[in-house]
Formats: structure tokens, sequence, C-alpha cells
């Protein structure tokens, strides 16, 4: 069976998706749906409004209103509907990952087939070469390859393994190789897959606060101009009887052209722009995250990413190559180098992580010195909080780990740590190593070296990260001599040397009481407090279910560095709001001195000198206005999905910039494109 991989596109816009998501925008003229948007319901409203006066008193002018009116509404409808369109098509693809699979439902020591639907929390399941994982789970038992391409769109396999921070697997992957027994974390129907394509439709996407805050400013301001254009239905009747004379056209007399007229005023003043494009906006943000194969669980967590202050990143993995390896033994005197290596490998046995095996290599290829079974050894595992890993056999206790660790335990058995090791131990943190030391007993044997490197172009990255006023702070269970000399070597702001899984939290808590926003990767149980406690947590995909369960966004790729694109992506977000909310406040701003002077220059012959467009006539201008209002909508929907281009730099020079291009024009754009409509449209039969 061949497995989907997840739709990817380089671009957010696609025009073709404009025509294919029409008749959703259709749909969405239903007023049971469009109430959501107070801005465009009122558009609605006036559309449906000057329909019947149309209807009634039909003219030209009353029906290219009309049209002109409802295409502003549909054109609202539209932004939004293409911004879903690109997430159902990614759902649609999801959806041939779930299939109808049989689990084998292990009861007792025995097996039985039952549909993955019935599958509950805590049920184990066996899985073998050639199967489908029947849901999200960890594995307890055995080790296996798994094709995550209907997850992650990689098509290079994966290892799952039980224990340690890659045991989690995901519903519909396929294992390649050998067999695992899986427990099921899942509830019935809220497996990865299916929180993954409600997402991405957006059919549970909540409003962000900052977007709420944004609708109610909205809707008091379009109350405001809602106030205001009733006013001038009596002032409309004032003039028809001080000037007789004019005109109705131009009067706004109280007939039924002036319905249509103060309700196409109302709908050019009110922040439609803004209105219509706000929510493509916030779909489209989470879009570009599921772009980048990043699951953010909601709205607001995206909206958090543009707002982090502290950015926590783990030194190895992320900072560094992460592939820390044994490169030297260096012993005390009297201590020869191979017994030293001897030791090391003992106490490194029993350490599943990168750098226990590396030293256990290093041993072997440097002295010869080859794995063996120790009967009757009581292995002692590497852990967080010990920061130590040995083996008690025969009468012996060997121990290997963080140097403060280890010297405590050789003090706690009788013995005293020489002077020697604390140089030894200095001089290879301070050239940015990591020393681990070997003790026996009541004596220390030496200190392994283990070299790390910086990845290139982290500096720049950090530099970046502080133009744009982010603290960045180092996270490494090394010693502060070692965590100081890579801090230094990377560029980061701070560091928390040996930390554990309760300093971590600690420093978010504390963090955050200053009033900050933090953000942090994590894939382990052990990260999950610190990942539930961040304003963004970033869960590897690879990590353990808690860690997932605790994040509010996963990164499929299970790449740490990532956290780093992932509040750039935040900031765009915000930045695109702000700056077509900018656009769209200042754009009202040019309407209105673009219509008001024409429409009353009749009546009062004074506002003639504001009338600088010399636009044809009051019907003229508002027709005008209309289309444009219209238009503009159309124009911004490509800039609302794709985002404003973020540039690294200070609050204040974005908000200056915003200012400058959008706020500026904004309010040039409408005095040349509403002249320039009104050249075309003076000529229109009716319109004279």
């Amino acid at each position: 069976m061949s497995t989907p991989t997840l739709e990817k596109r380089g671009a957010l816009f696609d025009p073709r998706q404009m025509v294919r998501s029409l008749p959703d925008a259709l749909k969405k003229l239903n007023p049971a749906t469009l109430w959501r948007n107070p801005v465009m319901f009122i558009v609605e409203i006036g559309a449906v409004f000057t329909t019947v006066l149309a209807v009634l008193d039909p003219s030209f002018f009353a029906w290219a209103i009309v049209v002109w009116l409802w295409l502003t509404t549909i054109f609202a409808n539209l932004a939004e509907a293409v911004a879903e369109g690109r997430g159902k098509a990614q759902a649609a693809t999801l959806r041939k990952a779930k299939t109808d699979t049989m689990a084998r439902r292990l009861v007792g020591s025995a097996e039985e087939a039952v549909p993955a639907v019935e599958l509950r929390q805590g049920d184990l399941v066996v899985v073998e070469a050639g199967e489908t994982i029947p849901g999200d789970g960890d594995v307890i038992e055995g080790i296996a390859s798994v094709d995550e391409s209907a997850i992650t769109g990689e098509s290079a396999p994966v290892i799952r393994e039980s224990g340690g921070d890659r045991s989690a697997v995901t519903g519909g992957t396929k294992v390649l190789s050998d067999k695992i027994i899986v427990r099921i974390t899942q509830k019935p129907g809220e497996s990865f897959i299916d929180r993954m394509i409600a997402l991405v439709e957006g059919a549970n996407r909540q409003k962000t606060p900052n977007e709420i805050a944004l609708n109610i400013l909205l809707a008091a301001l379009t109350i405001i101009f809602l106030v205001a254009t009733a006013t001038m239905q009596p002032l409309a009747i004032y003039s028809k009887s001080i000037n007789p004379g004019v005109p109705d056209s131009l009067a706004l007399s109280a007939d039924g052209v002036t319905g249509v007229v103060l309700v196409s005023l109302l709908v050019c003043l009110i922040p439609t722009t803004i209105g219509a494009l706000l929510s493509a906006i916030g779909i489209a943000g989470m879009d570009r995250l599921v772009q980048r194969n990043v699951l953010a669980m909601s709205g607001r967590a995206v909206e958090a990413a543009g707002d982090v202050s502290t950015l926590l990143l783990d030194k190895t993995g992320t900072i560094t190559l992460g592939n820390r390896q044994a490169a030297e033994f260096v012993p005390v005197d009297g201590i020869d180098e191979r017994e030293l290596a001897e030791a090391a490998q003992l106490s490194s046995l029993a350490d599943e992580t990168p750098e226990g095996r590396s030293i256990v290599v290093f041993a072997k290829e440097r002295h010869g010195l080859r794995e063996r079974e120790i009967h009757g050894a009581e292995w002692v595992p590497f852990t967080a909080q010990t920061r130590m890993s040995g083996v008690n056999f025969a009468g012996r206790q060997v121990r290997k780990g963080a140097a403060t660790a280890v010297m405590k335990w050789v003090r706690d058995h009788g013995g005293h740590p020489t002077d020697q090791i604390g140089h030894i131990v200095d001089g290879i943190s301070a050239s940015g190593g990591t020393p681990l030391v070997v003790a026996e007993q009541g004596r220390v044997l030496g200190v392994i070296h283990l070299k790390d490197v910086v990845k290139q172009g982290m500096r720049e990255r950090f530099d970046e990260m502080r133009r744009m006023g982010i603290r960045t702070v180092m996270i490494t269970g090394d010693n502060p001599l070692t965590a100081k000399a890579i801090a230094d070597e990377a560029g980061v702001d701070d560091f928390l040397a040996e930390a554990t899984p309760e300093d971590k939290l600690a420093l978010i808590k504390k963090e955050q009481e200053g009033g900050r926003l933090v953000a942090m990767t994590g894939d382990g149980t052990n990260d999950a407090p610190a990942l539930a406690q961040s304003d963004v947590g970033v869960a590897m995909n690879t990590g353990t279910s808690a860690a997932k369960e605790a994040g509010n966004m996963v990164d499929l790729d299970s790449n740490p560095t990532k956290l780093i694109e992932i509040v750039e992506i935040g900031k765009q977000l915000l930045i695109t709001r702000g700056a077509l909310t900018t656009f769209s406040i200042a754009n009202d701003i040019a309407k209105y001195f673009a219509i008001i002077p024409a429409m009353f220059a009749a009546v009062y012959p004074g506002l003639d000198a504001l009338n600088i467009m010399r636009l044809a006539s009051p019907q003229s201008a508002i027709l005008s206005a209309v289309v444009f209002n219209a238009l503009v909508i159309v124009a911004l929907i490509p800039l609302a999905l794709r985002g404003v281009r973020y540039r690294p730099s200070s609050a204040s020079k974005l908000l200056s910039r915003n200012l400058y291009v959008y706020g500026l024009g904004g309010i040039v754009v409408p005095f040349a494109g509403i002249k320039l409509i009104d050249l075309l449209i003076q000529f229109l039969p009716g319109m004279s």
C-alpha cells in the first residue's frame, strides 16, 4: 500500500485557487455564517437594502451600486475561502492516511483482531513489518524502522524504540522492519491525524485575543460611521428645502437614491478592507507553519510566537551539531590511560545517550577494548537528575558523569579528589569541550574530553534575534565553564548550566514574572512541565507523547533550530495584520476626503475647494469609491496570504516602516484609484 505524502507547495497563493474557492465564498453569504464578521455583515445588510431600493426605483446608478456592494461581500468571503481552500486540500491528503486499519490487540498473552477505531487508551497492540500502526502511542517494547511520510512528507524512515525520547509513534504510519508493541495513548476520534485535519481545515480555528480585540475596534468604528451616516438623511432633506433648484442626484434628496447613496457612503467609510482580510491573515499564518512542517494547536500559539521576547534553546542539537564525541582520555597522575579507558567504557555501558555510546566506541578504537557481558552486575543508567552512569560488580563501583556529580559521589564514598582534576576539568571546559569525570569508589581516575561543534551561521541568527528584541538563553547540562565557552562562541545572550527539568521550569516562570513571553523546544517526558508552562512550547515529533501533549506546537521534522523560524513566522503574522490595518484605516480616511466634497459641493459650494480630484459628479464619486472599495480587497488577498516581508529590526523601525509604506500608501492609492475609475465610468449611460 502506497503512503500519501503531505502536500507541499512553494507558494502560499495560487491565482487558480480564487476560481476554485468561489463556490465556498458564495456559501459564506449565509447570514448565519457572516454575522461573526460584524463589518462584512453590515455590508451584506446594506447590499440587501439597496437591492430592495433598486427594485422599487430602478436606475443604472442604483443597480451598479447593488452589483458592487454584493461583489464587495463576495470578495471578502473569497479572501477567507482561498485561505481555507489550501487547508482543505491538505486535509484531503491527510485523510488518505486514515485507513480502516485492523489492530492486533494484546489480551494477556493472546492477540485479537479489532478495528482501530475500537482501540482505547492503555490498549497494547502488536505491529510488525509491513503493517500500519493503528493509533497514536508509545513503543514499550522493541525497535523498528517506521515510514512517517504520511505525516512529515519525508520519505526517509525513522527509528522508533522503547524507552528514551524516540518512543512516540503516530497512527497511520507504517512499520518497515522488525516488531514493536505499542501502548495506545489517544482517545477515540482524537488521533494526531484527526487533529491535524481539523486544524489545517480551520474548522475549529478559534479567534486569538488580538483578533477579538481588533474585531471589537472595527465594530466600534462601524457603529460610529453608521451613526454619522444616518445623520446625513436630515441634512439631505434640509438641503433640498433650502435649495429647491438643486437636482435630486446632487442634493441627496430623501427619495430612494438617498438610501442607495447613504449605504454606499457607509460601506466606503467603514473598515471593510481589514474586516475582509482579517480572518484570511490568521489562517494564512497557520498555513505558513504547516508549509514548514510545524503543526500549531491554536492560532493563539502562532500569535504568541510573534510576541516572544525570550527564547530558550537547548545547546545540543540546536546550537551545536549535537554529536558530542569522546576525543581524549586524560588520566590523573599514577593512572594508566588504558585503565581509565576501561573504567570509562564500563561506566558508559548503561548510558544510552549519544555521548555514552561514543565513549564505548572510542575506548574500543583507541585501546582495542570490546564490550563484554558482566554477569551479576548492577547497572546505573544515566539520568538528568543524577547526571551520572555506572556499574557495580565484583566489589567494584565505577561511575562516569558531570564533574560536580562524580566528585560529590567520590567524597560520599570517603575519597578526596585531587587538585589536578580541577585543573583538567577547567582546561577542557575553557576550550569549549565537555569534561566527564571517571571514578572508582574513593578515587578519581581521570577525565573524558567530549567535543562539540557550534552550527555554522548560529551567531548571525542570534544577532538577528537581538535586533528583533529577543533575548536568547542557552540551556545545557554542561558545567558553567563549558557552557560559557559555547555561549560566547555562539553569541547567545545568557545560558543556564547544569540544568535540570526543575531549573528549566523555574527559569521560564522567572522570565514570565518579568512580563516576557517565553518559547522553548523539547522532546522528552521531563520537558513536558516546561513545555506546558511556556507561552510557545514546540514539541519534537520524535519525542514522547507527554511532550507532544504538553506543547502547543509540534515540529514534524523534529528540528530544534526551527523554533527561530517559528518566531519569525509569528512576527510576520503580526506585522501583516498591523500593516493591512494601517492601510485600511488610511484608505478609509482618503475615501472620506475624496467623496464628501464631491457629494456636497453643489449644496455647499465652498466645499468644492476640497474636491481636489475633480470627480465628474456626486454619482460618479460614489460609484467610483464603491468599485475601488471592492477591487482593493481582491488586490490585497495575495499579500494577506503571503504575508508582508519580514526583516529583523526593532519595534520602532517596524512601526515607522508600516506608517510610511502602508499608511502613506493607504492615502495615496485610493486617490489615484478612485480618479482612474471615475474617468472610466463617467462615460457610461446613466452617469451623465
